[in-house]
């Protein structure tokens, strides 16, 4: 018997077969888990995926006119605007709360601007009242959700219906010429290409500010579950004020970004349609409506892909009422692709 031991110990054991990993190694992966997985850790990256496949289509369908600095342009005026509210739509979604009043928001800043410049005040100090303005907006938003629990939804609702009809008695329902003139022109909304960095720094300073600081973690808790985030210490409240007030601030001011390049003040600009565009963004950039998770970055991405699907569809000819048909099909889709996303993550953390 104990020879048996002996000669069992001393035989080697059975190499591995020439397809096998060596023991304790990590099995290799395929291309297509490898990207799998990226998928779940990045959920920016399925929309960048899409956009590039958009761009490399209509590249090819729309033939030279696509490829162009002119065109270029054109799809950045489209994107701009939605991607900078829609980084702010995309942090109130995380922290569980909406804004439907940000289009109106955008549509009422500009002629604020003007009310403050006709009455004497310089264009810097009308612009800094302008804006100040604007984030009063948030504020009462954020106040009336958060003293009342008045849902988000209706609270700005009634924001919104609010701020058309102030748009229209102060412009008297026709464009005013934008007093903003010389240098501070150029920077705001004058230079072809301003509108395009401020959206890129904006949705930088966002994104840094939801994925490396305190804001973020706390923002992300209040969506996630506001009870515990409560219980630990987090001032919800407060979190949700901020994020209304940073929306509505970045509202007005690209209200007067994108109206002082298009050289006038115009009350039928913005509304629904500008809100609707950055909602749509921020979800199909990879932001959950029920809150707790979503990426600023995303709705850059997503305010690219509409812009791209716009433009493409003019040069190519497709009648514009298949755009919304478009934006309907992608916003499901994007919800389901989210909730699919998520459901691997809960299974990759098991």
């Amino acid at each position: 018997m104990a020879e048996a031991e002996t000669h069992a110990a001393a035989t080697p054991a059975a190499a591995p077969g020439p397809g096998a990993a060596p023991p304790g190694a990590t099995p290799a992966r395929g291309p297509g888990a490898a990207l799998l997985s990226a998928l779940v850790r990045r959920r920016e990256l399925s929309i960048v995926l899409v956009t590039i496949a958009a761009v490399v289509y209509f590249s090819v369908a729309g033939g030279k006119g696509f490829n162009t600095t002119n065109n270029y342009h054109i799809i950045m005026q489209y994107a701009a605007p939605w991607a900078i509210i829609g980084g702010a739509e995309a942090l109130l979604l995380i922290c569980g709360e909406i804004d439907l009043s940000a289009g109106f928001v955008y549509t009422f800043t500009p002629f604020v601007l003007t009310s403050f410049y006709d009455a004497g005040a310089t264009v810097p100090f009308a612009l800094i009242g302008a804006l100040a303005v604007a984030a009063g907006v948030g504020l009462v938003n954020g106040l009336v959700r958060v003293l009342f629990n008045l849902s988000s939804f209706i609270t700005t609702l009634g924001m919104g219906f609010f701020l058309e009809g102030m748009s229209y008695i102060q412009s008297r329902g026709e464009p005013t010429q934008p007093p903003i003139g010389g240098g501070l022109q150029r920077v705001i909304g004058g230079w072809r290409w301003s509108e395009l960095v401020w959206a890129l720094a904006i949705i930088a300073v966002l994104q840094i500010a939801l994925s490396a600081t305190r804001y973020g973690v706390y923002t992300q808790a209040a969506g996630g579950n506001p009870l515990s985030a409560a219980e630990s210490g987090i001032k919800v409240g407060r979190i949700k004020i901020a994020t209304f007030v940073v929306t509505s601030l970045l509202a007005g001011f690209t209200g007067i970004l994108d109206q002082v390049r298009v050289g006038s003040f115009d009350p039928t600009s913005g509304g629904n349609t500008t809100m609707f565009m950055a909602v749509a963004s921020a979800v199909i950039g990879g932001t959950a409506l029920l809150g707790g998770s979503g990426t600023v970055v995303g709705a850059l991405f997503g305010a690219l892909l509409l812009g791209v699907i716009n433009d493409g569809f003019n040069l190519i000819g497709v009648n514009a009422y298949a755009f919304d048909v478009v934006i309907g099909i992608a916003v499901v889709v994007a919800m389901l692709l989210n909730a699919y996303l998520a459901s691997l993550r809960k299974r990759a953390l098991r």
